[in-house]
């Protein structure tokens, strides 16, 4: 009857310790799922109803913080903002898909600013639906101000009272003196640490009445490190 007993004790045992294990979380999974990311990455649109969500798993990942953008005329080197998380994970994101590749450096104006992120080429729209219709919540800090050569986001001045961001386009501030009118409205997220000559260049480029420069200034942009998380 002991030996009953004991037994009996010992399967009760194994039966809680079952009961009692959870399924394991990694960076991105979900809690039901062992190591089944959350999002998938060859599938996913971004949506103004998951932009934070995603752009926050994504971040955690990510932590890469310096883009270079690649011109004819050199590079500029840029630091990303840590205190702007979801601005900082989105470029790191575009940058990873590559989309920058289709794209120009298209509104010039000298003393003001270097707008880019954007192109008349097919291939840009694509893959802009590829990667999702939305805008980013702005991130403004007052320590974060549209001094010269600050990074900052485009965005629509139109049925816009959040002031949400372009997640595609972004302009350098090209104005020694900063443009400080527009903080608070655009989101300052990140910084030129190297290639100020190659702004000015960029700056001094010809163009049409329509700001956009006469000879295409094409853009690519890469990661400073060589970490490969995706």
């Amino acid at each position: 009857m002991r030996s009953f007993v004991f037994v009996f004790v010992g399967v009760l045992s194994l039966v809680s310790c079952q009961q009692e294990k959870k399924p394991i979380k990694d960076n991105g999974s979900t809690t039901d799922t062992i190591h089944k990311p959350k999002y998938d990455l060859k599938t996913v649109k971004i949506t103004d109803e998951n932009v934070v969500d995603f752009l926050s798993w994504y971040g955690s990942f990510n932590p890469e913080k310096e883009v270079i953008f690649h011109t004819k005329f050199g590079d500029i080197e840029v630091e990303l903002f840590e205190e702007t998380p979801l601005h900082r994970a989105n470029m790191i994101y575009l940058v990873k898909k590559n989309y920058y590749h289709t794209t120009y450096f298209h509104r010039v104006v000298k003393g003001f600013v270097v707008q880019g992120g954007n192109s008349d080429d097919l291939k840009t729209r694509k893959a802009r639906r590829a990667i999702g219709e939305y805008t980013i919540p702005a991130e403004f800090r007052e320590d974060f101000k549209h001094d010269f050569a600050m990074l900052c986001s485009a965005r629509s001045w139109e049925d816009n009272p959040e002031k949400r961001s372009s997640p595609f386009e972004f302009y350098f501030v090209h104005n020694r003196t900063g443009e400080h009118h527009l903080n608070g409205e655009h989101t300052v997220y990140g910084k030129i640490t190297k290639g100020i000559s190659v702004l000015d260049s960029i700056a001094n480029q010809p163009t049409d009445r329509g700001d956009y420069p006469l000879f295409n200034i094409l853009i690519e942009a890469s990661l400073k490190s060589k970490d490969n998380v995706q």
